[in-house]
């Protein structure tokens, strides 16, 4: 038990890692959080430091939430509550980050590492219809919860462990919280389409 607490406390100082706000801080002198939509993670990146930046965050972010995963399946076995909990450990910690005076992201590119290690087929099927949906809408955060909602969808479908199914519905609701913003903006017409960039700093107050 105590091995297990160890392994989710680590995997959620894992998740607090935000390589936005450190490539933004190491190589631009910026803290991102004040360019932009404001947000700690790889669209903002795209739009305030371009495609480079952008990937190399996205895949870093994505690699924490696989490394957690693994932590918890290393002690507590595949598919079990320690790998689930670890997996949500590195989002919250994204999210909320200790490092970074809990101002994170959005916990999306993390979330698929995360799915696509505890459940990689419901995930890819999801992953693939939220692409599509970015692809002709233009809308990343669109895509993104289409992604969360999903993937519990495709689960339930084909029959995977509790541990698994509950944290993915944890998952699409921290989602759906931190996209709130976005869910106003896409349904008024002012919502940000990939691609944009970003023309002035945001006051962060």
């Amino acid at each position: 038990m105590a091995l297990d607490l160890l392994v989710i406390v680590i995997s959620y100082l894992l998740g607090s890692v935000s390589f936005s706000v450190l490539y933004a801080r190491l190589f631009k002198g910026i803290d991102i959080r004040n360019y932009g939509s404001g947000n700690a993670g790889a669209t903002n990146t795209l739009r305030v430091l371009g495609k480079g930046p952008a990937i190399l965050v996205l895949a870093l972010d994505v690699l924490k939430g696989i490394a957690a995963v693994w932590l918890g399946t290393w002690v507590g076995g595949f598919g079990g509550w320690t790998a689930a909990l670890c997996g949500i450990a590195a989002i919250i910690g994204h999210n909320w980050p200790l490092y970074f005076h809990f101002r994170g992201g959005k916990g999306i590119a993390t979330t698929i590492g995360v799915m696509a290690t505890l459940c990689f087929l419901p995930a890819f099927t999801a992953g693939v219809i939220a692409i599509l949906s970015i692809f002709v809408t233009r809308f990343v955060s669109l895509g993104s919860l289409i992604f969360v909602a999903l993937t519990p969808v495709f689960l339930l479908i084909m029959g995977f462990t509790p541990p698994v199914l509950w944290t993915s519905l944890i998952i699409a609701v921290f989602a759906f919280w931190r996209h709130r913003s976005n869910i106003v903006k896409i349904s008024q017409g002012r919502e940000n389409k990939i691609g944009s960039k970003a023309k002035e700093e945001k006051r962060v107050g």
